[in-house]
C-alpha cells in the first residue's frame, strides 16, 4: 500500500495545501526524513539536488510552526520572532526554498521571508520588524543581520543546514558554526549535503543531537546519481565548438537547455555568440548583479529563453524540473563538478542527455573524472560540428546549420518513451561512439 502524505500525522491544512500543489505521496527521502523529523529527531540527509529534500525537511518545518491564525498563538512567547531558520549558501537557492516553503505556507498565512545579499537591507529590515516565522536565508547576510540586532535567533527553535558540502567548498562553515551558536533554544537540527567531507561530520557531531544518518540510493555511490542520464562525450577543436553547440541545440526533443563553463568570460562569449546566432540564450554568472541573476532566472524558468549559460559557481543551487539536456561547453574541474552539472537534468523520474566536450588541453582532466566516476570512456571520439556519429547520438535533423532563422519555440520536458530514430547523415558503426548510458 502507498503511504500518501494523509496518512502521516500532519495538521490538515499542510495535507490540503501539499494536494492543492499536486503532491499526494511522498518520495522516498521525504518518507524517510519525515518519520524521524515528525518525531523531533535530528537528521542527516544525504541527497543530491532534484531528490524532493525541501519538502523533506519543510513539511515537518511548517507543520510545526505556531503561526498567528492558530489558537496556540495567544500563549506564545515569540510572536513575530523567527521560529524556523534555513540556512543555504547561495542566494538563487534561498529564493527557490523560500518559494517551495511558501506554496504549503499559504493557507495558513505563516510569513516565509528570504534574506541574501546583493540586495538592500532595508526591505528585508521592514519584514523582520514585522514579522516572521520562517527564514531562509544565506550565512552572511544572516550574520549582518543578526549583529544589527534585526535577526532575533535566540527564538528559533529549528534549524535546516542545507547544501552543506557547498558551504564548505564557499568557506562558510565558519559563518554556519557562529549562526548554530547563536540559536540556544534549538530542539532539532536537520542537515543535508550530497556528499559528507570530514568538516561537515565534525559540525554535525558538534550541534547535533543523535542525527540518523539517511542516505538515498542515489547518493550511496557517486557513480549512480548519474542514473537514467545518457552520456555523451567528445574531443573537441576550440574553435569549432561554439558551431558544434549551436547543431546541438537544434536536436530533437531538446527542451530547457544548461550549458556550463569555466569562466565567467568564457560563459559571456558563448552566450553572446548564440544570441547572435539567433537562438534564445540567456547568461549566469558572478559578474552580473543580483536583479540581473534573478531576471535570467526568471526568464528561464517562464521559457523566454531556452538555453542557460552558466559558470559553475552561479548555478550552485538552481533547481529547475524540465532540463532535458546538459552541455558541458568546458570539461569540469572534477568528477564532483561533473556530478554536480548533469545532475540537473533527470529529474523527477525523466530521462535527460549529457554532453562533455573535451579539448586537447583537457584530456587529462577527463579521464581523472572518467576513472573515478568508473565511466568507461577515457578516450572521446575527435569530432567536428559536421560529424555523423555527432548528428546521429544527438538527434540532429540533417542539414542543421549553426544558425536559425528565428529563435526556436522550447521543445517540452523529455519522458520516458521509444525513442526515434535520428534523422542524420548516413550512420556510422556504432563502437565509434563514446557514450555510456546508466540504469538505476
Amino acid at each position: 500500500m502507498t503511504l500518501t502524505f494523509a496518512d502521516l500525522p500532519l495538521r490538515k491544512e499542510t495535507i490540503a495545501a501539499l494536494n492543492e500543489h499536486g503532491y499526494t505521496a511522498p518520495f522516498p527521502i521525504q518518507e524517510q526524513v519525515l518519520s524521524i523529523a515528525l518525531a523531533d529527531g535530528d537528521v542527516i540527509g544525504q541527497a543530491k539536488t532534484g531528490t524532493g529534500k525541501t519538502l523533506a525537511f519543510g513539511i515537518p518545518l511548517v507543520d510545526r510552526v505556531i503561526a498567528p491564525a492558530d489558537e496556540e498563538w495567544k500563549s506564545f512567547e515569540y510572536q513575530d520572532s523567527p521560529q524556523v531558520l534555513v540556512v543555504v549558501p547561495t542566494r538563487e537557492l534561498c529564493v527557490q526554498v523560500t518559494k517551495d516553503l511558501e506554496e504549503i505556507t499559504q493557507s495558513r498565512k505563516i510569513r516565509v521571508l528570504a534574506v541574501y545579499g546583493g540586495r538592500a537591507f532595508e526591505p528585508q529590515i521592514e519584514a523582520l520588524q514585522k514579522g516572521v516565522e520562517i527564514i531562509v536565508g544565506t550565512p552572511g547576510r544572516l550574520l549582518d543581520l543578526y549583529r544589527q540586532g534585526q535577526v532575533k535567533l535566540a527564538s528559533v527553535t529549528r534549524v535546516v543546514l542545507d547544501e552543506a558540502d557547498e558551504m564548505l567548498d564557499l568557506g562558510f562553515l565558519p559563518d554556519v558554526e557562529k549562526i548554530f551558536a547563536s540559536t540556544p533554544n534549538r530542539m532539532q537540527t536537520m542537515l543535508f549535503s550530497a556528499t559528507m567531507p570530514g568538516d561537515i561530520i565534525a559540525l554535525a557531531r558538534k550541534f547535533m543531537n543523535q542525527p540518523v544518518h539517511i542516505r538515498t540510493q542515489d547518493s550511496q555511490d557517486e557513480g549512480n546519481v548519474v542514473s537514467r542520464i545518457e552520456q555523451h562525450v567528445v574531443r573537441a577543436h576550440a574553435m569549432d565548438k561554439i558551431e558544434m553547440l549551436a547543431r546541438i541545440l537544434q536536436a530533437e526533443g531538446r527542451g530547457p537547455t544548461i550549458v556550463f563553463c569555466r569562466t565567467k568570460r568564457a560563459c559571456q562569449k558563448t552566450s553572446d555568440d548564440l544570441i547572435e546566432r539567433g537562438f534564445r540564450a540567456a547568461t549566469l554568472h558572478g559578474d552580473m548583479g543580483q536583479a540581473a541573476r534573478e531576471k535570467a532566472l526568471n526568464e528561464f524558468k517562464a521559457g523566454k529563453s531556452d538555453v542557460l549559460i552558466a559558470t559553475d559557481v552561479a548555478a550552485r543551487g538552481i533547481d529547475i524540473d524540465g532540463i532535458t539536456h546538459v552541455i558541458n561547453y568546458q570539461c569540469p574541474e572534477d568528477e564532483k563538478t561533473y556530478v554536480h552539472r548533469i545532475g540537473r537534468t533527470a529529474r523527477a523520474g525523466a530521462d535527460g542527455i549529457a554532453l562533455t566536450f573535451v579539448d586537447w588541453d583537457d584530456l587529462a582532466r577527463w579521464k581523472m573524472i572518467d576513472m573515478a566516476l568508473k565511466l568507461g570512456l577515457p578516450e572521446p571520439v575527435e569530432t567536428y560540428s559536421s560529424s555523423e556519429h555527432l548528428f546521429e547520438i544527438m538527434k540532429i535533423p540533417a542539414g542543421s546549420t549553426g544558425r536559425m532563422d528565428k529563435p526556436r519555440k522550447a521543445a517540452p520536458a523529455r519522458e520516458k518513451s521509444e525513442k526515434s530514430e535520428p534523422a542524420a547523415p548516413a550512420r556510422q558503426k556504432r563502437e565509434r561512439v563514446r557514450t555510456k548510458k546508466f540504469s538505476s
